[in-house]
Protein backbone atom coordinates (compact mmCIF):
# COMPACT_ATOMS: atom_id res chain seq x y z
CA UNK A 1 0.00 0.00 0.00
CA UNK A 2 1.23 3.72 -0.69
CA UNK A 3 1.83 6.29 1.16
CA UNK A 4 -0.37 9.39 0.69
CA UNK A 5 1.05 12.82 1.38
CA UNK A 6 -0.59 16.27 1.43
CA UNK A 7 0.91 19.45 0.41
CA UNK A 8 -0.93 21.93 2.58
CA UNK A 9 -0.62 25.61 3.13
CA UNK A 10 -3.61 28.33 2.95
CA UNK A 11 -1.14 30.70 2.37
CA UNK A 12 -0.87 31.67 -1.40
CA UNK A 13 2.82 31.59 -3.46
CA UNK A 14 4.64 29.56 -0.66
CA UNK A 15 5.78 26.38 -3.40
CA UNK A 16 3.22 24.23 -2.32
CA UNK A 17 2.09 23.14 -6.38
CA UNK A 18 5.90 23.64 -7.63
CA UNK A 19 7.23 21.34 -4.24
CA UNK A 20 4.51 18.88 -5.51
CA UNK A 21 5.39 18.32 -8.80
CA UNK A 22 9.17 17.99 -7.89
CA UNK A 23 8.41 16.10 -5.08
CA UNK A 24 6.68 13.44 -6.89
CA UNK A 25 9.06 13.58 -10.10
CA UNK A 26 12.04 13.25 -7.81
CA UNK A 27 10.46 9.93 -5.74
CA UNK A 28 9.51 8.85 -9.61
CA UNK A 29 12.69 9.38 -10.96
CA UNK A 30 14.48 7.55 -7.51
CA UNK A 31 12.51 4.59 -8.92
CA UNK A 32 9.29 5.11 -6.93
CA UNK A 33 5.57 4.07 -8.35
CA UNK A 34 4.15 7.70 -7.81
CA UNK A 35 0.75 9.55 -8.21
CA UNK A 36 0.58 13.46 -8.42
CA UNK A 37 -3.16 14.12 -7.93
CA UNK A 38 -3.86 18.06 -8.31
CA UNK A 39 -6.67 18.96 -6.01
CA UNK A 40 -6.18 22.81 -6.46
CA UNK A 41 -9.08 24.09 -9.05
CA UNK A 42 -6.28 26.41 -10.65
CA UNK A 43 -4.96 23.20 -11.67
CA UNK A 44 -1.74 24.56 -11.94
CA UNK A 45 0.33 21.17 -11.09
CA UNK A 46 -1.68 19.96 -14.41
CA UNK A 47 -0.52 22.36 -16.38
CA UNK A 48 3.13 21.82 -14.85
CA UNK A 49 3.30 18.66 -15.90
CA UNK A 50 2.49 18.89 -19.24
CA UNK A 51 -0.82 18.70 -19.76
CA UNK A 52 -4.18 21.38 -20.95
CA UNK A 53 -6.58 21.30 -18.20
CA UNK A 54 -8.88 22.64 -20.64
CA UNK A 55 -8.28 19.31 -22.86
CA UNK A 56 -8.69 16.90 -19.73
CA UNK A 57 -11.75 14.64 -20.55
CA UNK A 58 -12.13 13.26 -16.71
CA UNK A 59 -10.60 14.58 -13.24
CA UNK A 60 -10.28 14.23 -9.99
CA UNK A 61 -13.68 16.53 -10.08
CA UNK A 62 -15.57 13.53 -12.02
CA UNK A 63 -14.41 10.95 -9.82
CA UNK A 64 -15.03 12.68 -6.58
CA UNK A 65 -18.96 14.55 -7.63
CA UNK A 66 -19.43 11.62 -10.75
CA UNK A 67 -17.89 8.61 -8.93
CA UNK A 68 -16.30 7.53 -12.38
CA UNK A 69 -13.34 4.91 -11.54
CA UNK A 70 -10.31 7.00 -11.26
CA UNK A 71 -8.35 4.86 -14.04
CA UNK A 72 -10.43 6.81 -16.55
CA UNK A 73 -8.81 9.77 -15.48
CA UNK A 74 -5.39 9.37 -14.31
CA UNK A 75 -2.94 10.35 -17.23
CA UNK A 76 1.10 8.62 -17.90
CA UNK A 77 3.56 11.51 -17.87
CA UNK A 78 6.39 11.99 -19.68
CA UNK A 79 8.53 10.89 -16.28
CA UNK A 80 8.99 7.13 -16.19
CA UNK A 81 7.03 6.19 -12.68
CA UNK A 82 4.89 9.25 -12.62
CA UNK A 83 0.95 9.26 -12.91
CA UNK A 84 -1.00 12.39 -12.82
CA UNK A 85 -4.62 12.54 -11.72
CA UNK A 86 -5.34 16.03 -12.90
CA UNK A 87 -7.84 18.77 -12.34
CA UNK A 88 -9.92 21.05 -14.02
CA UNK A 89 -11.86 24.21 -13.62
CA UNK A 90 -15.05 22.02 -13.23
CA UNK A 91 -13.04 21.62 -9.53
CA UNK A 92 -14.09 24.93 -7.85
CA UNK A 93 -17.78 24.46 -7.70
CA UNK A 94 -17.26 20.66 -6.03
CA UNK A 95 -17.32 22.35 -2.40
CA UNK A 96 -21.34 23.55 -3.02
CA UNK A 97 -21.86 20.02 -4.97
CA UNK A 98 -20.51 18.16 -2.06
CA UNK A 99 -22.26 20.44 1.10
CA UNK A 100 -25.13 18.14 1.42
CA UNK A 101 -23.66 14.81 0.76
CA UNK A 102 -22.93 12.10 3.14
CA UNK A 103 -19.29 11.36 4.28
CA UNK A 104 -18.56 14.18 2.04
CA UNK A 105 -15.31 14.69 3.72
CA UNK A 106 -14.39 11.20 2.71
CA UNK A 107 -14.91 11.38 -0.81
CA UNK A 108 -11.57 11.53 -2.39
CA UNK A 109 -10.09 8.72 0.54
CA UNK A 110 -12.42 6.66 -1.45
CA UNK A 111 -11.30 7.85 -4.74
CA UNK A 112 -7.98 7.37 -3.58
CA UNK A 113 -8.61 3.71 -2.41
CA UNK A 114 -8.93 2.90 -5.13
CA UNK A 115 -5.44 2.83 -6.71
CA UNK A 116 -2.89 3.34 -3.08
CA UNK A 117 -2.15 -0.06 -4.07
CA UNK A 118 -0.53 0.34 -7.24
CA UNK A 119 1.80 2.83 -6.10
CA UNK A 120 4.53 3.56 -3.47
CA UNK A 121 4.12 7.32 -2.84
CA UNK A 122 0.57 9.25 -4.04
CA UNK A 123 1.37 13.25 -3.41
CA UNK A 124 -1.50 15.60 -3.43
CA UNK A 125 -1.66 19.44 -3.84
CA UNK A 126 -3.93 20.96 -2.01
CA UNK A 127 -5.20 24.60 -2.79
CA UNK A 128 -4.59 27.75 -1.18
CA UNK A 129 -7.76 27.13 1.44
CA UNK A 130 -9.05 25.58 4.37
CA UNK A 131 -11.82 24.49 2.38
CA UNK A 132 -13.95 21.01 1.87
CA UNK A 133 -11.47 20.16 -0.98
CA UNK A 134 -8.55 20.69 1.30
CA UNK A 135 -10.02 18.75 4.00
CA UNK A 136 -10.76 16.08 2.09
CA UNK A 137 -7.17 15.63 0.98
CA UNK A 138 -6.14 15.82 4.52
CA UNK A 139 -8.48 12.96 5.57
CA UNK A 140 -7.24 10.48 2.90
CA UNK A 141 -3.49 11.73 4.05
CA UNK A 142 -1.46 9.75 5.90
CA UNK A 143 0.81 13.07 6.13
CA UNK A 144 1.20 16.35 5.83
CA UNK A 145 3.79 18.54 4.24
CA UNK A 146 3.94 22.52 4.79
CA UNK A 147 5.44 24.69 2.80
CA UNK A 148 7.14 28.18 4.16
CA UNK A 149 8.44 30.17 2.37
CA UNK A 150 11.99 32.21 3.51
CA UNK A 151 10.40 35.35 3.39
CA UNK A 152 8.69 38.25 5.84
CA UNK A 153 5.28 36.83 7.44
CA UNK A 154 7.12 33.50 6.21
CA UNK A 155 4.41 32.06 9.81
CA UNK A 156 1.42 34.00 8.92
CA UNK A 157 -1.25 31.86 9.02
CA UNK A 158 0.55 28.58 10.26
CA UNK A 159 -1.05 28.33 13.18
CA UNK A 160 -4.49 28.27 11.70
CA UNK A 161 -3.35 25.51 9.85
CA UNK A 162 -1.97 23.87 12.32
CA UNK A 163 -5.22 24.34 14.15
CA UNK A 164 -6.78 22.49 11.12
CA UNK A 165 -4.69 19.64 11.05
CA UNK A 166 -5.77 19.10 14.36
CA UNK A 167 -9.30 19.36 13.91
CA UNK A 168 -8.86 16.67 11.65
CA UNK A 169 -6.52 14.30 13.42
CA UNK A 170 -9.40 14.74 16.15
CA UNK A 171 -12.34 13.88 14.11
CA UNK A 172 -11.83 12.73 10.77
CA UNK A 173 -8.09 11.01 10.44
CA UNK A 174 -6.62 9.95 13.61
CA UNK A 175 -3.67 8.59 12.15
CA UNK A 176 -2.59 11.89 9.97
CA UNK A 177 0.97 12.96 11.09
CA UNK A 178 3.24 16.20 9.57
CA UNK A 179 5.72 14.84 7.46
CA UNK A 180 7.88 18.11 8.04
CA UNK A 181 7.47 21.65 7.32
CA UNK A 182 9.41 22.51 4.27
CA UNK A 183 11.27 25.37 4.10
CA UNK A 184 11.24 27.19 0.53
CA UNK A 185 12.07 30.44 -1.82
CA UNK A 186 15.37 30.24 0.29
CA UNK A 187 18.24 32.89 -0.65
CA UNK A 188 21.50 32.44 0.48
CA UNK A 189 22.25 36.38 0.21
CA UNK A 190 19.32 37.89 1.88
CA UNK A 191 19.72 37.81 6.21
CA UNK A 192 15.87 37.63 6.18
CA UNK A 193 15.42 33.55 4.49
CA UNK A 194 18.68 32.93 7.44
CA UNK A 195 16.48 34.54 9.61
CA UNK A 196 13.49 32.76 8.87
CA UNK A 197 15.41 29.38 8.82
CA UNK A 198 16.50 30.11 12.57
CA UNK A 199 12.84 31.28 13.54
CA UNK A 200 11.01 28.02 12.21
CA UNK A 201 13.57 25.68 13.46
CA UNK A 202 13.75 27.04 16.82
CA UNK A 203 9.70 27.05 16.92
CA UNK A 204 9.03 23.74 15.15
CA UNK A 205 12.72 21.53 15.60
CA UNK A 206 12.38 17.97 14.15
CA UNK A 207 9.23 18.57 12.74
CA UNK A 208 11.47 21.02 10.17
CA UNK A 209 13.18 19.36 7.22
CA UNK A 210 16.85 19.60 6.77
CA UNK A 211 16.63 19.75 3.20
CA UNK A 212 16.10 23.86 2.01
CA UNK A 213 14.49 24.39 -1.15
CA UNK A 214 16.66 27.30 -2.74
CA UNK A 215 15.27 30.13 -5.10
CA UNK A 216 16.58 28.46 -8.76
CA UNK A 217 15.85 30.27 -11.96
CA UNK A 218 15.73 27.05 -13.39
CA UNK A 219 12.89 25.76 -11.38
CA UNK A 220 11.20 29.66 -11.65
CA UNK A 221 11.73 28.31 -15.59
CA UNK A 222 10.49 24.27 -15.61
CA UNK A 223 6.53 25.17 -15.14
CA UNK A 224 6.40 27.03 -18.59
CA UNK A 225 8.06 24.07 -20.21
CA UNK A 226 5.64 21.26 -18.61
CA UNK A 227 7.72 19.29 -17.17
CA UNK A 228 9.74 18.68 -13.34
CA UNK A 229 13.25 20.31 -13.00
CA UNK A 230 14.49 17.38 -13.25
CA UNK A 231 13.38 16.83 -16.85
CA UNK A 232 14.18 20.65 -17.29
CA UNK A 233 17.73 20.76 -15.81
CA UNK A 234 19.03 17.94 -13.36
CA UNK A 235 22.13 19.30 -12.30
CA UNK A 236 20.61 23.11 -11.09
CA UNK A 237 20.00 23.89 -7.59
CA UNK A 238 16.24 22.99 -7.59
CA UNK A 239 17.13 19.68 -8.62
CA UNK A 240 19.25 18.68 -6.53
CA UNK A 241 17.08 19.97 -3.97
CA UNK A 242 13.89 18.30 -4.46
CA UNK A 243 15.85 14.95 -4.82
CA UNK A 244 17.29 15.56 -1.34
CA UNK A 245 14.37 15.92 -0.21
CA UNK A 246 12.83 12.69 -1.87
CA UNK A 247 15.78 10.56 0.03
CA UNK A 248 15.06 12.68 2.97
CA UNK A 249 11.24 11.45 3.20
CA UNK A 250 12.39 7.86 1.97
CA UNK A 251 15.01 7.51 4.88
CA UNK A 252 12.24 8.55 7.04
CA UNK A 253 9.97 5.77 5.59
CA UNK A 254 12.42 3.17 6.42
CA UNK A 255 12.82 2.88 2.40
CA UNK A 256 15.72 2.59 0.18
CA UNK A 257 16.36 4.97 -2.78
CA UNK A 258 17.76 3.49 -6.51
CA UNK A 259 20.24 6.89 -7.59
CA UNK A 260 18.83 8.22 -11.23
CA UNK A 261 21.38 7.45 -13.58
CA UNK A 262 23.92 10.88 -14.92
CA UNK A 263 22.14 11.87 -17.71
CA UNK A 264 18.18 13.12 -17.79
CA UNK A 265 16.48 15.17 -20.21
CA UNK A 266 17.55 18.84 -20.80
CA UNK A 267 15.65 21.97 -22.25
Amino acid sequence: MGKIIALANQKGGVGKTTSSINLAASLAVLDFKTLLVDADPQANSTSGIGFDPRTIKNSIYECIINQIDPHEAIQHTDTPNLDLLPAHIDLVGAEIEMINLTDREYKMKAVLAQVIDEYDFIIIDCSPSLGLITINALTAAHSVIVPVQCEYFALEGLGKLLNTIKIVQNRLNTNLDIEGILLTMYDVRLRLSNQVVEEVRSHFEDLVFDTIIQRNTRLSEAPSFGISVIMHDANCKGAINYLNLAREIIRKNGLVAAEPEESTATV
